[in-house]
């Protein structure tokens, strides 16, 4: 995690997104610029709550772990997102563990200073609101209608999610390395049927596959059949 005191690029993030008005006048001077690169965790499930951060560039993978040890995504989401927004509101522990699929950019603010300048302030608490709820709807859709796919769609979204950033461009570094029965448990299914499905979609000309890396041959032909992104609705 990278650390940045500029205050002129932090305005032009709250500007572009257009959330100025959300944080009170006196917490201004207490947000920061935090930067993590790609497959850094921003937080950890059941990690103690310290900040809360605002997602302004970039992309990071939601999922959640089960008490038996298992993974499963939650959603994939672009900005304008935030982190430790219910485990602000609830007094909680992390919820879900935050990866970043790419180099990402967030606002951030220690909990401290939100208790103690922002806690009754009108535009944050429905900035909070507002994202409280469609997370909510999001993770409906995530533990349930998801798994309702097949694996072909799962892994087609999933393929999608860490290859492309939130503009929709290919990233620059390294093809994607999957490791099979990560994969696997993040999107619920097996490792067997996981390997048959790469072996199809190598077969189909929509990956290619080498040394544990897979590199997407055909953007649309996934788009397709992933129904456009489910995890990223």
């Amino acid at each position: 995690m990278k650390v940045w005191k500029d205050r002129a690029l932090l305005e032009h993030y709250l500007h572009i997104h257009r959330i100025e008005s959300v944080f009170h006048e006196q917490i201004v001077p207490h947000l920061s610029l935090y930067g993590f690169d790609r497959g850094e965790l921003v937080c950890s499930q059941g990690d103690p709550f310290q900040y809360l951060y605002v997602l302004v560039k970039g992309k990071v993978k939601v999922y959640t772990t089960s008490a038996e040890g298992k993974t499963l995504i939650l959603s994939f989401r672009t900005p304008l997102e935030v982190v430790g927004d219910i485990e602000y509101v609830q007094g909680t522990d992390i919820l879900n563990t935050i990866e970043a699929v790419s180099s990402v950019v967030m606002i951030g603010v220690h909990h401290r200073w939100l208790k103690k300048y922002a806690k009754d302030y009108p535009p944050l608490l429905q900035f909070l609101l507002r994202i409280i709820t469609q997370k909510f709807a999001v993770k409906s859709n995530s533990l349930s209608f998801n798994l309702m796919y097949p694996v072909e769609v799962r892994l087609a979204s999933y393929l999608l999610s860490v290859s492309f950033d939130e503009s929709g461009s290919l990233f620059t570094e390294e093809p994607s390395a999957i490791h099979l029965m990560d994969t696997a448990n993040l999107i619920g299914t097996s490792y067997r049927h996981l390997n048959r499905v790469i072996r199809q979609f190598c077969k189909e000309g929509l990956i290619e596959r080498h040394k544990g890396c897979i590199l997407v041959k055909d953007r649309e032909g996934l788009s397709a059949l992933a129904n456009h992104n489910i995890y990223e609705k």
